[in-house]
């Protein structure tokens, strides 16, 4: 039983613009690792085009050496259409994700730099991403700096609304609001998910804060006392956008997960998840990255006044 869902992006998102080439087989015992703890939610791998992204040429390979489990989500994000076209083939071949990520920016300025396309050329391939997935996967939407832009500053909160209709519209009934470079703050948090859950009673909204500011786990409480309840983490920290890819001022990693989640049980919430070995599973990225992550707990231990 768990009060919360959480989804564990390690995998994905933590490895994305690691330039150590993990090897598959550790991919897979690291994915397994998850599900043992408990996570019902998993980000699996990209289908990113393998000349950008390498770290993900071996989607096919990692799928193929999952395990299934009733009630578990594997998670693969895509870029286009061919993206979807490849988890399509590996769904066929009985390898597949249950459910395929669907990106938009809110900004142009993002939108260019991460996606090489703006807001409107993105969301025509969204439309056909959806139109090649719909029937075969769960499809769910993110819509990335949804609280503040770093080339163009701040937001406007009804951008983020029309991106929500638009979703929806497409039958998108899972959209992630996403803080992607660490500008919100508990008050803009609360207030962007009070409204969206009051205005789209028949979505499911997702949290997913980047800790670049030291305000992540904030903003996940001011989320939750929204009424929000799934939430994106990643162990360590890991993931975001590094300091290489030079922009939002370096340090852009995640919400830990140990972190998240040892709060959340020293609140009175039910994550789900095996305490017994969080941290342990912690060190396991560290070990696999062959550095320190930024998870606090790992090093100060789970509170031992837990509720």
């Amino acid at each position: 039983m768990s009060d919360v869902v959480l989804c564990e992006c390690f995998a994905r998102d933590g490895l994305q613009h690691e330039t150590h080439l993990v090897p598959t087989g550790e991919k897979v015992r690291l994915l397994e690792a998850f599900l043992g703890l408990g996570f019902t939610r998993i980000e699996a791998t990209s289908y990113a085009n393998p000349q950008v992204i390498p770290q993900f040429q071996d989607a096919a390979a990692v799928l193929r050496g999952l395990p299934r489990r009733a009630g578990v989500s594997w998670i693969a994000t895509c870029p286009n259409v061919r993206g979807v076209e490849r988890a399509r083939a590996d769904q066929i071949a009985g390898a597949g994700v249950d459910e395929l990520s669907l990106l938009v920016s809110a900004t142009d300025a993002h939108s260019e730099r991460n996606l090489k396309r703006d807001r409107s050329a993105q969301w025509t391939n969204v439309e056909g991403m959806v139109a090649a997935g719909a029937g075969h996967f769960a499809l769910s939407g993110v819509i990335s700096v949804a609280f503040g832009c770093p080339f163009e500053g701040a937001v406007d909160p009804a951008v983020v609304h029309r991106d929500i209709e638009r979703f929806a519209s497409l039958g998108v009934t899972r959209v992630t609001l996403a803080d992607t470079v660490g500008m919100a703050t508990p008050t803009t948090t609360r207030a962007m998910f009070q409204r969206v859950i009051r205005d789209y009673p028949g979505l499911t909204f997702v949290a997913h804060s980047h800790d670049s500011r030291g305000t992540g786990l904030v903003n996940y409480v001011a989320a939750l006392e929204a009424g929000i309840r799934c939430f994106d983490t990643s162990f360590g920290g890991a993931g975001g956008h590094p300091a290489t890819i030079e922009y939002g001022g370096g340090y852009t990693g995640n919400v830990a997960t140990e972190d998240w989640i040892d709060l959340l049980e020293s609140m009175g919430m039910r994550t789900g998840i095996a305490l017994d070995q969080l941290i342990p599973v912690a060190r396991s990225c560290e070990t696999l990255l062959g550095r320190e992550l930024d998870g606090r707990v790992t090093r100060s231990g789970l509170n031992p006044l837990k509720q």
